[in-house]
């Protein structure tokens, strides 16, 4: 009787569903929609959808136009492909596209779609946005976690000279695998910023790192988990298909993910509680600064949530793909080894203030993200009203996807868009604007761009000065994508390491 039921419910629901395209049909013949591929009842393009999806789409629009409709199930899709019409999206249609499309893994993982990243455009956005702007990520603020930030890029750099030393005895080449131990140097910047510890390396507490540990596995799963979900695009079938167990995974990892966020927060609440004069404490890590502030524990476990997932993994993979991208020009890395040299000297680790000094390292990080951007599509968008893009009619809820891999690789746009030239910036001094749209544009772009540049930069420069580096093999570095939000090597990068000699007396010996 219950498999009649549910094939009853299913039939009822495909009816229903079917009615209302014929009925969606028949409004937009009377609109000016952008052109779209053939697509099946009900489903509309989903079967179309292929991993990776930033690739899929391309594929797509190549053939049909830079201004895209696709239908997801019963939601309606524009996916932008072309920087004049991601600067359209960005600028006359700022306020109209800032919302966020509602998603189930935003309301089980993402306290009901209230982080920063998830919440709808309004009151409670623009109060978060405010707070992280000015309270986290503002240019004082990252200022005032300076040390952390150099600290923890000479705790990388001794670990990898203590290791080549122990290996090779410090003359010839180790082979190192650095995709762990960038993920670690993220996540305790990261960390320290937000609660004011270390979860990873010497000196840390078993039961901290593994914590860390546990919540770097809740991260991968929440990416996982956070992608193009069935149940957002066919709800009518959500409870009675619960489309490869997917929904009961949001909730176990979002209990997982509350179990561990509450522990930080509890713990800082004790130590504050502690202080001799609590409440003239000043307000030292983003926890504190909440707390402060009066936010309920959800919304600081959801902001806490939001750094880590859009702050580890986004900077460690930039890393990992500019050195494989070097590794492959042995050239580039001796010119970016020579302008450090230059400019920095050899007789100290490069400062953050250094960083805007090196254009040829500027350049590299530039031309690593232009090939591989952390969030090849970016965060979805969702129109609040009817509007228009490119002469196109796009009606209210439509969801909206720029495709910031394919806007950066271009061929109208970019001359030789898949080789890896820096030079390419030479003279531009930010004219690629659209062009190069790593961390989003408008008023939902990333708030972590400038804590990100600076750690990509500062730990990259601290790799390049102080170690040679070559590949394992003759053969290139596989620059093959992985699966996943963050757009990942496929393989971890593993490299072969050597302390530069003319780095070891002044800075090397001294860490």
């Amino acid at each position: 009787m219950f498999m009649e039921d549910v094939w009853v419910y299913i039939i009822s629901a495909s009816s229903f569903l079917f009615l209302l395209c014929l009925f969606k049909l028949q409004r937009s013949n009377k609109r000016n929609l952008p052109p779209s591929p053939p697509s099946l009842p009900i489903i509309g393009h989903l079967l179309l959808i292929k991993e990776p999806v930033h690739r899929t789409i391309q594929s797509l629009s190549d053939r049909y136009g830079p201004v895209l409709s696709l239908s997801f199930g019963s939601r309606s899709v524009v996916v932008v492909s072309s920087p004049s019409t991601a600067e359209e999206c960005f600028t006359r249609n700022d306020i109209v596209l800032a919302n966020r499309p509602r998603t189930l893994s935003g309301e089980i993982i993402a306290y009901g779609n209230t982080t920063i990243g998830s919440a709808p455009y309004g009151p409670h956005w623009r109060n978060l946005r405010r707070l992280t702007a000015l309270k986290i990520l503002s240019p004082h603020r990252l200022a005032g976690s300076l040390a952390v930030r150099l600290e923890e890029v000479r705790l990388l750099v001794k670990n990898l000279y203590e290791m080549a030393t122990e290996v090779a005895g410090g003359s010839s080449f180790a082979k190192v695998e650095m995709r762990s131990r960038l993920q670690e140097l993220s996540f305790n910047i990261i960390m320290r910023m937000i609660s004011g510890k270390r979860y990873f390396g010497a000196a840390v507490d078993a039961g901290d790192t593994e914590v860390a540990r546990q919540f770097r596995e809740v991260i991968r799963e929440v990416f996982e988990l956070s992608g193009t979900d069935p149940g957002d695009f066919l709800p009518a079938l959500r409870k009675v298909v619960d489309f490869k167990g997917r929904e009961r995974r949001m909730v176990d990892v979002a209990k997982r993910s509350d179990r561990i966020l509450q522990g930080m927060i509890d713990e800082v609440r004790s130590r504050r509680k502690r202080s001799e004069s609590s409440k003239r404490v000043e307000s030292k890590t983003m926890i504190d600064s909440m707390l402060l502030e009066g936010y309920s524990d959800d919304i600081i476990k959801g902001q806490i949530l939001t750094m880590l997932a859009a702050g580890t993994d986004t900077s460690s993979v930039t890393i990992e793909w500019a050195m494989s991208l070097l590794l492959n020009h042995p050239d580039v890395l001796k010119k970016a080894q020579a302008e450090l040299d230059g400019v920095v000297g050899r007789d100290h680790l490069a400062y953050e203030a250094d960083i805007y000094k090196l254009p040829c390292l500027q350049n590299i990080i530039n031309e690593a993200l232009r090939l591989f951007p952390p969030v090849p599509l970016l965060v979805p968008h969702e129109s609040s009203e009817d509007c228009t893009i490119r002469g196109f009619d796009v009606p209210r809820g439509t969801m909206i996807l720029v495709n910031a891999w394919a806007i950066q690789r271009d061929p109208k746009v970019w001359d030789d868009p898949t080789s890896f030239k820096p030079e390419r910036y030479e003279g531009l001094e930010g004219d690629h604007a659209y062009r190069l749209l790593p961390f989003g544009m408008g008023r939902r772009s990333c708030p972590g761009a400038g804590l990100a540049n600076r750690v990509v930069g500062l730990a990259l420069a601290a790799l390049i000065q102080c170690f040679e580096w070559e590949r394992v093999g003759e053969e290139l570095m596989d620059l093959s994508e992985g699966t996943g939000l963050t757009m990942p090597k496929r393989q971890p990068l593993e490299a072969m390491c050597k302390a530069r000699e003319c780095m070891i007396a002044n800075v090397l010996a001294q860490l």
